[in-house]
């Protein structure tokens, strides 16, 4: 029995070429619209479905392959009898292989002004339909959603004149997938249109809430891992269907052994914070919390400056770099035990370093930047939003993609800012920000000196960075410090002032923010407001 084959795509890449090698094996070709004239065109012999169904497409193409003779074709089982009686009943063709991806909604309502009706005439219904129809079907009929199968399928059907079960199996699984991915989109979108919208006038663009009526979110399995936080605990990592460009997930690791559940978070701690300086950055990452942060240079200063924070939490840690790491930065590194390292490049010589050091996970990130509007910062990769579970459901906020600038500081105090102490209050509020709460960390010259982090009192943290920065042997005189959210009371403020800082960060808005202010007057301190808090839990 010759095989038939549906051909129907709106991504018509690679369609040309499989269907030539569709015919030369064969294959009958049956085919829709715009597919069906391509093809033609080409010179390749295909069947309208209008003339194969007996049907003409009718409401604009709403309606063509909603028809027996497209679904009893593809639902019908060749082992059943009474299937194969009903279909020769009714002089229906089995179709053996059907080729759709559907309509491009996701690409239509991330248009800039795209309208609802727009985005209503782009949900498609026959494809899902014929494709849900053939992956139910799975061990008589071949599905394909995707471009990248043609050449698996066209390879399978050249050598043994049909599709594997194993393939079929696989292609049924992934159209399944896409099917829930493509009605995840379509109920995210319609479900964020405001109640505010005037749904009688299609032709304008909805007002879209900030988060849907309903998520449907789609991650996409990288890899099971070997436990989770804990032996006792099972993992996997799964990546976003459409990854923000230069995020972790993207990684490629170059060496070393598998990473772990801890690897994976604390490695995306060190490159979301890297990421975010301009200059060439080190961060270095223990239990979640930066150990030690720096600016310089080149990758070797950086590294050098970071490591001196707190060389003792530095040891097993995960370190990142901003900078193609060179083999100077890299026989430094060398020199300690890491347990993961990130950089959007290396040199040879880098990579020669490490070659003896087998168990070291060795990761690039390509990282590309661009300036934000009328922002001196770069934004690289940024996730749009963050997510937490908590019993049986989940929070849902914006990422902190907070940036701040020098124009948005407020002097509070008598005593102003110098240059260089602007420079460094700005690079300590940045790592502030990748710092647990309650978070203080003490910055001079474009590195971290103490870090005091996830305390439940403020006092505490301050005190802790202190402590960090004697036992690191650094000193403090002359210092900034940032603190992610309002000091409560003057006692922190006189911590840190008493640890050698002489200005100081703080979101402000306390109750006491008068208090506080006068703290810094009277021990002869710069103060500046942000008024803008960074808690991170």
């Amino acid at each position: 029995m010759t095989q038939q084959a549906l051909l129907s795509v709106s991504d018509k890449t690679g369609i040309l070429e499989f269907a030539q090698g569709l015919h030369a094996l064969g294959i009958k070709l049956l085919s829709t619209g715009g597919t069906a004239k391509l093809l033609a065109d080409a010179g390749l012999p295909v069947t309208e479905v209008a003339d194969h169904t007996g049907f003409p497409e009718m409401l604009d193409g709403r309606v063509k392959t909603l028809h027996p003779k497209i679904h009893g074709g593809l639902l019908a089982r060749r082992d059943v009898p009474a299937h194969m009686a009903a279909l020769a009943q009714h002089q229906i063709a089995t179709i053996d292989l059907l080729v759709v991806n559907l309509y491009p909604f996701e690409a239509t309502v991330a248009k800039p002004g795209c309208t609802l009706e727009d985005a209503i005439e782009n949900i498609d219904i026959g494809g899902p339909a014929m494709v849900r129809s053939a992956a139910k079907n799975w061990k008589d009929v071949g599905v394909l959603t995707d471009a990248s199968q043609y050449g698996v399928a066209l390879a399978e059907l050249k050598a043994d004149g049909k599709l594997s079960n194993k393939t079929k199996f696989a292609f049924s699984v992934a159209a399944f997938n896409r099917i829930a991915q493509y009605d995840a989109a379509i109920s995210n979108y319609l479900s964020n249109v405001t109640e505010g919208t005037d749904l009688a006038v299609g032709n304008a663009a909805p007002a879209l809430g900030a988060f849907p009526g309903q998520s449907n979110s789609s991650f996409v399995k990288l890899q099971d891992l070997r436990y989770g936080e804990n032996p006792h605990q099972d993992a996997a990592f799964y990546r976003d269907l459409y990854p923000a460009p230069g995020s972790l997930v993207t990684a490629t690791q170059l060496q070393g052994k598998e990473l772990s559940y801890n690897n994976i978070a604390d490695s995306d701690a060190a490159w979301e914070c890297v990421k975010t300086f301009e200059a060439p950055a080190c961060v270095i990452i223990k239990h979640a919390n930066p150990c030690g942060v720096a600016v310089g240079a080149d990758a070797l200063d950086a590294y050098s400056k970071a490591f001196k924070t707190d060389s003792t939490s530095a040891f097993g840690g995960i370190i990142a770099f901003n900078t193609v790491l060179d083999g100077a930065a890299a026989a430094q590194v060398a020199r300690q035990f890491v347990e993961v390292l990130i950089a959007p490049g290396y040199t040879p010589e880098a990579l020669e370093v490490f070659k003896a050091k087998t168990n070291v996970r060795v990761l690039e990130i390509p990282l590309d930047g661009v300036k934000r509007d009328g922002k001196n910062a770069w934004e690289r990769g940024l996730n749009s939003h963050d997510v937490k579970r908590v019993g049986s459901g989940l929070l849902v906020q914006t990422a902190d993609n907070h940036v701040l600038t020098r124009a948005d500081l407020q002097v509070v105090t008598r005593q102003q800012p110098t240059e260089q102490q602007l420079d460094d209050l700005l690079f300590a509020w940045n790592v502030a920000k990748f710092v647990k709460s309650n978070a203080i960390v003490y910055c001079a010259g474009g590195m971290t000196l103490g870090v005091g982090a996830g305390q439940m009192s403020r006092v505490d943290s301050a005190r802790i960075a202190s402590i960090k920065a004697q036992n690191a042997g650094l000193s403090l005189q002359g210092s900034v410090v940032a603190s992610d959210a309002f000091f409560p009371f003057r006692d922190g403020l006189d911590v840190v002032i008493d640890g050698g800082a002489t200005a100081v960060i703080q979101p402000g808005g306390s109750v006491r923010d008068q208090e506080v202010i006068d703290a810094a007057d009277e021990r002869g301190v710069a103060m500046v407001f942000t008024g803008v808090r960074h808690f991170r839990h």
